[in-house]
């Protein structure tokens, strides 16, 4: 019996390998959890490329992992920019698995980078749609089911140290970001009567396939002559002299998931190492 048994969890844009989504999603199905993988499954438009979402076989066979652990999982695709399908995506949990009890807001578009003045009007939409419009949807109606449960919930933001601090390159992402910090203070006053915490919690770089796809372009926008030599600079700056694991990022929503943080709402915890002290 894990301290998640007999609840279940939904993790949005978590149907890459190796991504934080599939961290989340096994160290919560390790604590007994009923998981559902979700994510785009296919690739809808120029913003949705298929190098940078998780596909219907890829979901299936981080479901069956996740089976693996002894728990129950499920698959359903969901493109977080439509609310029709973030609401089918809760009520999926509901029908399949009984109950929906923690939501995780984790799909993201962090590969739009350019410089400011090259910001299409596209790009700026596609990521502030995903990143932030997304997880108001997905905030929403996780929240609704749970308010008619009864008996509270947990809903996580997966921010960034970009929510604290700015970023060259990063402007529609670094905005997205900074707008959750916003949603889980005011979703947090409205849902705590009703026993729902709202956590946001900021990483800094994970070298992710999404991480490595930003390394490849931050050591030429920032005129290093190679990812190592980027690498190198970003060590120097964090404290304990390493870059994050996808592992660091599903305990700390394991912990914001569980009964020993009960008390703990409206918060956009670090996890950076020491980069991101405040």
């Amino acid at each position: 019996m894990g301290k998640f048994t007999g609840k279940t969890a939904v993790i949005t844009g978590s149907g890459r390998r190796k991504g934080l989504g599939e961290a989340i999603a096994r160290r919560l199905a390790q604590d007994g959890a009923n998981i559902v993988i979700s994510d785009i499954g296919q690739s809808r438009d120029d913003a949705t490329g298929a190098e940078h979402i998780g596909s219907t076989d890829e979901m299936e066979a981080i479901a069956a992992d996740m089976r693996a652990l002894g728990g129950e999982a499920s698959t359903k695709t969901c493109d977080v920019r439509s609310k029709a399908e973030v609401d089918a995506l809760a009520q999926h949990a509901v029908d399949t698995h009984g109950s929906l009890d923690i939501w995780v807001n984790n799909a993201g578009i962090g590969y739009l980078l350019m410089p400011i003045l090259e910001v299409s009007e596209e790009d700026w939409r596609a990521t502030i749609e995903v990143n932030l419009t997304g997880a108001f949807f997905g905030l929403q109606a996780a929240a609704k089911i749970m308010v008619d449960q009864g008996k509270g919930g947990r809903i996580i933001n997966i921010a960034s140290q970009a929510a604290k601090s700015g970023f060259a390159h990063c402007t529609a992402y670094t905005s997205s970001k900074h707008g959750m910090v916003g949603l889980a203070r005011s979703a947090a006053m409205e849902l705590g009567p009703e026993g729902i915490t709202v956590n946001n919690v900021c990483p800094n770089h994970v070298t992710t396939g999404l991480g490595a796809w930003q390394n490849e372009y931050s050591y030429k926008a920032g005129g290093f002559d190679s990812v190592e030599a980027y690498m190198e600079a970003m060590l120097k700056r964090i404290p304990m002299r390493r870059t994050g694991l996808p592992e660091d990022t599903a305990n700390a929503v394991a912990w914001l998931c569980s009964d020993e943080a009960a008390y703990i709402t409206a918060e956009s915890m670090n996890v950076s190492g020491g980069e991101e002290p405040h």
